[in-house]
C-alpha cells in the first residue's frame, strides 16, 4: 500500500503532521534509491571484475609454468654438478695417465677418446679402481707410453763421449720412433739447468 496523504488524513492527522510524516518518508525513499544505484553500479563493476578474472584463470597455467621453470633449474644444476664431477674425474685420469709414463703429448688426445662415466673418485681424490685403469693403460696405450729403455743418458751424468746439452734441439732430441729420447722430468731439469734455451 503507498503511504499518500489521503490515507494519512483518513487517519486523523492534522495537515502539519501529514506535511511532516511525507517528508520524512520522501528523505527516506530518496536515500534508499541512492543505496540501489550504488549496488547496481557496483554490481556490474563486478561482472567486469569477474570476467577479468576468468578469463586470467583460463590463460595461463601459473602453478604448471612454476613448475615447468623449477624442473628445469633442478636440471640444469644436476647438470653443472654432473659437468663439475666429471673435470675432477678427467683430472685424476690425466695424473693416472702421466705416472703410468704415458707421453705427455699424447695425453690430450688420449682424453678426448675417454669414457668417463663408469669412472668414481674416493674421499681422497683419487680413482678408485687406479690399479686397474693403469693395467687398461698399459694394454690401451701401450704405443704411447715412453719405456726406459728409449731414454737418453742422464742429463747430470752424460756419457764421456761429450753429449752435452747445448741447444734446445738437444733436449727434445726424439729417437727412430719419434719418441723423446729424454723422459719429460729430464727434459724439464735439463731446460731448469739452462734457463737461456728456454729464450
Amino acid at each position: 500500500m503507498a503511504l499518500t496523504r489521503k490515507l494519512l488524513k483518513g487517519m486523523g492527522l492534522t495537515d502539519e503532521q501529514v506535511d511532516t510524516v511525507i517528508e520524512a518518508h520522501t528523505e527516506t525513499v530518496d536515500g534508499l534509491k541512492d543505496q540501489r544505484d550504488t549496488y547496481k553500479a557496483d554490481a556490474e563493476k563486478l561482472k567486469t571484475v569477474q570476467a577479468e578474472l576468468d578469463q586470467l584463470k583460463g590463460g595461463e597455467d601459473w602453478k604448471a609454468k612454476y613448475e615447468t621453470e623449477h624442473a628445469a633449474f633442478d636440471t640444469y644444476k644436476k647438470t653443472i654438478a654432473a659437468n663439475e664431477q666429471t673435470a675432477k674425474v678427467k683430472e685424476a685420469y690425466k695424473a693416472l695417465l702421466l705416472e703410468n709414463k704415458v707421453d705427455d703429448k699424447r695425453i690430450d688426445s688420449i682424453l678426448r677418446v675417454t669414457d668417463f662415466a663408469e669412472m668414481k673418485l674416493g674421499e681422497d681424490g683419487k680413482l678408485t679402481d687406479a690399479e686397474n685403469l693403469s693395467k687398461a693403460i698399459k694394454t690401451d696405450w701401450a704405443g704411447f707410453i715412453v719405456t726406459d729403455g728409449t731414454q737418453g743418458a742422464h742429463v747430470d751424468n752424460p756419457p764421456k763421449g761429450g753429449a752435452t746439452i747445448t741447444t734446445r734441439a738437444d733436449i727434445y732430441k726424439k729417437d727412430e720412433h719419434g719418441r723423446y729420447v729424454l723422459s719429460t722430468a729430464e727434459r724439464q731439469k735439463a731446460l731448469a739447468e739452462h734457463p737461456e734455451l728456454m729464450k
